[in-house]
């Protein structure tokens, strides 16, 4: 800094300070927030430092803790831990603002030690401190720590809380302990916002969109408080994790109507539920009237039409990223390296892959090994996919989706011999045992050899591994409907849905198409048998339920928890042209958009 800046500098505190009568922790805590937005802030904290020693008041306790809080404002925490250590009296503030510090600037664990250390004194720990703890064990996700801090609030009588509440609302959601976030939620005498907020965020990230949906309604039904953007983003997220469109549109006009929607998160979150919704043009929209939008909005959209098998799309947000000289991350790379594999772009993707690092910075980690093995699985390059996943080191849980993804490559391919390597190193994860055992099984009955499918389902049935039953579900004027295969005897309509199927197989006979059995029924009965049990796939359930609820012209739109088989996926083609209607199946995979006899995937899934 010029030596005139800090003469200058000096001189402004000398004259703030000279206007009171007398120097005192009031002046300098004056002094402090007077100064707090000079430009060089490292230099005004050192300059009321130097102040406060020279006055004397360096043993003042209030004094320090706002230096203190001066120096995590402008991120430097090694001289608030100094002067931290430097004071010879610290009170609970002292404690809880280098806690906070070391949890605002991401490194909970330290905040964690320092309590550890607060515990050997007299100092007591109060609301803020107990808040700050929470919200250090939340980011970590230890909860057993975090049982152990709520154990310690119910303790010192902090339960009633508003903050230290939500704050553990929030850590039991992000430890997946919804039920315990619930418990918590559920004994609070007074909420507010942020206190709901919290709440429907736990059940949006683990899984129950559903009950976040509901907590939402009942949270409008009391009309407290306006939702905030947070509470806005955990609902888009749960109608995009439901497939929920008409929800997710009815949110979508509330965030406009509060003025949320030009916030960058939640118009990020919008372009991905649209997306999740099979509507691509809808997350077009949105993201295009981002004026300007970050790598996050534009990760949302490349993953989204990724999904959709909209590959050029995807590859041309992606340069039109790099031309705006916006820096893709790790998920960027995630989005366009799926979008080439599902669009059978290999060379696109190897070249994208390979330039990571060098041109972009971005390491490569499990998630693009992954893509890569799944790109070149898809398109029968099932030694290179499988010499790459050998050479990967990764973690159990990443280890399953790496060989998991070359096990499905495998079976799809007939590559038994890979496929019995790559279930037995997934297995071996104890991570998603039961789709492996599954896989093999299929690929097993695949080629033919009923004894090692026998053998396989009976080492299932004895392992106590229950494959996931396929299910579908189709959302009709706000309402969900849910179908497993083979399965109609929860449905008034019963009658309708099975002669509607069979009218439909009909047609597709007389136009000359044949159902596709080989491959997809994995026990050994006779050809009429497997065509029934294909016939009742839980996707034309769906369908034909969508059928007959909706009039002709409306899209119809199902979700199912597996992969879309073959035969389903043939059939849905023939179906569109015959009925002439367009329908949207997004499977675990991908987006399927069939209409007129094609689909958007272009048969490569």
């Amino acid at each position: 800094m010029k030596p005139n800046l800090v003469k200058s500098l000096s001189s402004s505190f000398s004259l703030s300070l000279s206007r009171h009568h007398q120097n005192s922790p009031f002046s300098f805590h004056t002094n402090i927030n007077i100064h707090s937005n000079v430009r060089n802030l490292q230099t005004c904290n050192d300059l009321t430092h130097s102040h406060v020693v020279k006055s004397g008041f360096s043993n003042d306790t209030f004094t320090n803790n706002n230096l203190i809080k001066s120096y995590i404002k402008i991120v430097k925490i090694d001289h608030a831990h100094k002067l931290f250590d430097e004071m010879p009296q610290r009170n609970v503030v002292s404690w809880t603002l280098l806690m906070a510090g070391y949890v605002g600037l991401g490194q909970p664990d330290m905040a964690l030690c320092l309590f550890h250390q607060m515990k050997t004194t007299f100092v007591m720990p109060n609301e803020f401190t107990f808040s700050t703890l929470i919200n250090a064990c939340s980011i970590l996700a230890k909860l057993e720590i975090g049982r152990r801090i709520h154990a310690l609030v119910e303790v010192f009588g902090y339960r009633s809380d508003l903050v230290v509440s939500s704050s553990l609302i929030d850590m039991y959601g992000k430890c997946n302990c919804v039920d315990e976030a619930r418990l918590i939620f559920d004994i609070m005498c007074v909420r507010n916002v942020v206190s709901w907020t919290s709440m429907i965020t736990a059940y949006s990230q683990n899984g129950q969109g559903h009950l976040a949906l509901q907590l939402l309604r009942e949270f409008n039904h009391f009309r407290l408080e306006k939702p905030n953007h947070f509470m806005l983003c955990s609902a888009v997220s749960a109608c995009a994790s439901l497939g929920r469109l008409g929800s997710g549109k009815i949110t979508h006009g509330v965030v406009v109507r509060l003025g949320h929607d030009a916030n960058d998160v939640i118009a990020s979150a919008l372009v991905d539920m649209y997306a999740k919704c099979g509507c691509v043009s809808y997350s077009d929209k949105v993201f295009r009237r981002i004026s300007n939008p970050s790598v996050v909005p534009y990760t949302s959209m490349i993953v989204g039409a990724a999904k959709y098998g909209l590959g050029t799309l995807s590859l041309r947000l992606f340069q039109e990223m790099i031309d705006r000289s916006i820096k893709p991350n790790g998920i960027t790379f995630v989005g366009v390296l799926h979008a080439c594999s599902h669009s059978g772009l290999i060379d696109k993707g190897l070249e994208l892959f390979n330039c990571m690092n060098g041109k972009h910075g971005v390491i490569p980690d499990a998630r693009h090994y992954t893509c890569i093995v799944d790109m070149l699985g898809r398109v029968g390059r099932i030694d290179e996919a499988h010499q790459l996943a050998k050479s990967v080191q990764v973690g159990s849980e990443d280890e399953a989706l790496l060989w998991g993804t070359l096990l499905s490559a495998s079976r799809l391919h007939g590559r038994v011999d890979i496929a019995l390597e790559a279930s037995n190193r997934v297995i071996e994860s104890n991570q998603q045992v039961a789709a492996a055992y599954v896989i093999l099984s299929n690929t097993y009955a695949s080629a033919g050899d009923w004894e090692n499918v026998h053998n396989l389902r009976s080492e299932m049935k004895r392992t106590g591994v229950f494959k996931e039953p396929g299910s579908s579900w189709i959302e009709i004027k706000e309402s969900t409907y849910l179908f497993h295969a083979r399965d109609t005897s929860n449905y008034s309509q019963r009658k309708e849905i099975l002669s509607l199927l069979r009218e439909l197989e009909g047609r597709m006979k007389e136009r000359g198409h044949v159902g596709v059995t080989t491959g997809l029924v994995f026990v050994d009965v006779e050809e009429e048998a497997k065509e029934e049990i294909v016939s009742l796939h839980s996707e034309k359930l769906a369908l034909a339920f969508g059928l007959l609820n909706t009039s002709k012209g409306i899209t119809i739109r199902i979700m199912k928890n597996l992969r879309m088989c073959m035969d389903c996926h043939e059939a849905f083609k023939v179906i569109s042209d015959i009925v002439e209607r367009e329908f949207i199946v997004r499977d675990l995979n991908r987006f399927h958009h069939f209409k007129n006899g094609s689909c958007t995937c272009g048969d490569f899934w």
